[in-house]
C-alpha cells in the first residue's frame, strides 16, 4: 500500500495557521504540509470567503492553498456528493469534502469528526488527537 494522503478540512487549516492545535498535532500537520496534501475547492472558498478575514490571515491562507493539491468540483465528485446527500443527512460543503476524499482515497483531517463519521468508507483523523 502506498503512502497515506490527506485532505485537510477548513477548521483544521484555521487551527493550524492560528497554532491553536496541540503541539503533537501541529508537528504532524507540519510534516503532512511539507510533503503533499489536498484541499477541496470548498475549503478554499470557506477559508478566503470569511467576512472578517485580516490581510495577514488571507496571505497565510493563500500561501497554504498554493502549496496544496487543490481539487476542483469535477463531475465524479458531483455524482458522489449527490449519492451521499441521498443517503445521509449531511451539509452540502461537508458532502463535497467527503466525496472528494472518497474519490481520491484521502483521509480527512478535521476537528469536526461528527460531520463525517456517519458516512461509510470515510477515513477521518481528529486534528486534536493525532
Amino acid at each position: 500500500m502506498g503512502q497515506q494522503s490527506y485532505l485537510i478540512d477548513t477548521n483544521a487549516v484555521i487551527e493550524y495557521i492560528g497554532a491553536t492545535l496541540p503541539e503533537k498535532s501541529l508537528n504532524q500537520l507540519d510534516a503532512i504540509i511539507d510533503s503533499r496534501f489536498f484541499l477541496s475547492v470548498i475549503n478554499k472558498i470557506e477559508l478566503l470567503g470569511f467576512h472578517d478575514l485580516s490581510h495577514e490571515e488571507e496571505q497565510k491562507f493563500n500561501q497554504l492553498i498554493e502549496s496544496a493539491t487543490l481539487v476542483s468540483l469535477e463531475n465524479a465528485i458531483i455524482e458522489r456528493t449527490i449519492a451521499l446527500r441521498k443517503t445521509a443527512r449531511i451539509k452540502l460543503p461537508d458532502a463535497i469534502i467527503a466525496a472528494t476524499a472518497l474519490e481520491y482515497d484521502l483521509t480527512i483531517i478535521t476537528r469536526n469528526v461528527k460531520d463525517f463519521e456517519q458516512l461509510p468508507n470515510i477515513e477521518i483523523i481528529d486534528s486534536y488527537s493525532f
